[in-house]
């Protein structure tokens, strides 16, 4: 079994029956998420508990914000922090820097600066882990969110099937560390792995995300009272909620649906999107044909606000390096699709040769 195999804990129903994809019963991933979260039977499923118990008390303020201080500007902010602000830190930190490696910062001051731009959502391990598994498995059994498994196989799948093994041996937690070392996460020691079933300690992400809530929502506070901080965190809890259906959209929901000359990746179903992409620079087809790039939107009505955010840092020295393959994505892939469809939308004809006999 390769490393990329056993990182992640099972779950009860499998992935695969008889060499296919198995697809669970609602009923099925339902027992299994509640039966994930019950950490009176094991204190090792205090993450899947925590991702959930901090998601819906974003409920709180945006409640909050509905029956107090609503008003239709506020709701605007509110909605272009979070889908915009918050979705684009997302690509930025979670997805192009943590997970794939495709810049680097100048020193952790700045990635720390980087790791805490906006309200804190979520944990580093529960995305970087089960992401590097995704992109190895796309589609495949063993994919812990796999579009063909339906809406609620992937809603569900941080709970169901993005947990870290509870039983790696010491070599393979080790080289899980490797996966997450470059973030800055503080991780357990092997004997702390082996108590709490995570990379991280409950203890530090609790904190962390304690000092994050309080420093923005104190800044939010000087800047527009409660009603601009509950607002902000209100919406920050839609997105919470909303980015865990990305990935069934991002992958057709489960059916091919890429159209030549937009979507060129071909190992799979993941699929270019005007909105992901225009608001967040999330291209998701572009991305799984260059993972570890720092730039997804090749084509001119590609607007990548990631991108461009990794290179307003450069630019200012925070970030010292960066991995772009636009030209390589014209070159290999663009330019040739012009030309086929320049070739079939005009075929050459056929040009008659003089007959030499009747021109005498």
């Amino acid at each position: 079994m390769a490393f990329l195999d056993r990182i992640l804990d099972p779950p009860s129903y499998g992935y695969e029956r008889n060499g296919k994809l198995y697809v669970p019963t609602h009923r099925e991933i339902t027992a299994e998420f509640f039966s994930r979260l019950n950490v009176a039977r094991s204190r090792k499923n205090w993450l899947g508990l925590f991702a959930w118990v901090t998601s819906l008390s974003f409920g709180i303020p945006l409640v909050l914000f509905f029956t107090h201080h609503f008003s239709w500007w506020l709701m605007a902010v509110g909605f272009v922090y979070s889908m915009v602000v918050i979705g684009t830190h997302g690509t930025v930190w979670f997805h192009r820097y943590s997970t794939h490696g495709a810049y680097q910062f100048k020193n952790a001051f700045f990635r720390e600066l980087c790791r805490n731009l906006v309200i804190k959502i979520v944990v580093e391990e529960a995305y970087v882990v089960s992401h590097h598994v995704h992109h190895s498995f796309a589609e495949q059994p063993g994919d812990p969110y796999n579009a063909r498994a339906g809406w609620l196989y992937c809603f569900l799948a941080d709970v169901n099937h993005q947990a870290l093994n509870k039983t790696l041996d010491r070599k393979d937690y080790a080289q899980v560390c490797k996966l997450m070392k470059h973030t800055g996460v503080r991780l357990n020691s092997y004997e702390q792995y082996q108590r709490w079933g995570s990379l991280c300690h409950p203890g530090y992400t609790a904190l962390h995300f304690a000092l994050n809530w309080a420093f923005w929502y104190g800044v939010f506070f000087l800047i527009g009272g409660h009603a601009l901080a509950l607002a902000l965190f209100g919406w920050a809890g839609v997105w919470a909620i909303g980015v865990r259906t990305y990935n069934y959209d991002g992958h057709g929901g489960g059916k091919d649906r890429r159209r030549e000359g937009i979507d060129f990746n071909s190992r799979d179903q993941s699929i270019n999107q005007c909105w992901p992409g225009l608001i967040t620079g999330e291209w998701h087809n572009n991305h799984h044909l260059y993972p570890s790039g720092a730039r997804a939107g090749f084509l001119p009505y590609q607007f990548d606000l990631a991108w461009h955010f990794i290179r307003a840092w450069a630019w200012m020295g925070a970030i010292t390096s960066y991995r772009d393959y636009k030209q390589d994505f014209l070159n290999r892939y663009h330019q040739p699709w012009l030309a086929r469809a320049k070739a079939q939308d005009c075929p050459e004809t056929e040009r008659a040769v003089p007959d030499s006999s009747a021109a005498s």
